[in-house]
């Protein structure tokens, strides 16, 4: 499979592909410099667009490092295969310290992922199953 991308502003840096062999997440990274304050959610600009093969979706997950050690989340976060516009990542700061991203560092990655699209059946009863309606914390501790 091949992945187009688009570079749309000059800040922008192009994903040259995956990190480690086995990767699952291609590196995105800021076309712009952006502070997020605790608590503050912003819209950070990779400055490209793709052409997600038909079939496929993108999904935006957190780096780990970033995550982890700087409280930064990623909000949202689904590319549709017919989106062309550019990928903007959504990110709250949760942590406590204000967080900086200066162009071309590191913000998101991003996961190519085969998708099924089932055929919607309204039903009058689902198939019962052991643990049924149980939600959060059925499963104990």
């Amino acid at each position: 499979m091949k992945l187009p991308i688009k570079k749309l502003t000059p800040t922008a840096t192009i994903p040259t592909g995956f990190a480690h062999e086995g990767d699952a997440g291609i590196d995105l990274f800021a076309a712009e410099a952006i502070t997020i304050k605790p608590m503050e959610r912003v819209q950070v600009s990779t400055g490209i667009a793709l052409a997600i093969p038909l079939g496929y979706v993108g999904l935006i997950w957190d780096k780990s490092g970033l995550s982890h050690k700087s409280g930064l989340k990623v909000m949202g976060g689904v590319i549709d295969a017919g989106y062309r516009g550019e990928i903007k990542v959504g990110i709250v700061n949760l942590g406590t310290e204000i967080h900086t991203f200066a162009v071309g560092d590191k913000v998101t990655q991003l996961l190519i992922q085969k998708i099924e699209q089932p055929e919607i059946i309204e039903v009058q009863e689902l198939e019962d199953t052991e643990r049924g309606e149980d939600g959060f914390g059925s499963t104990g501790v």
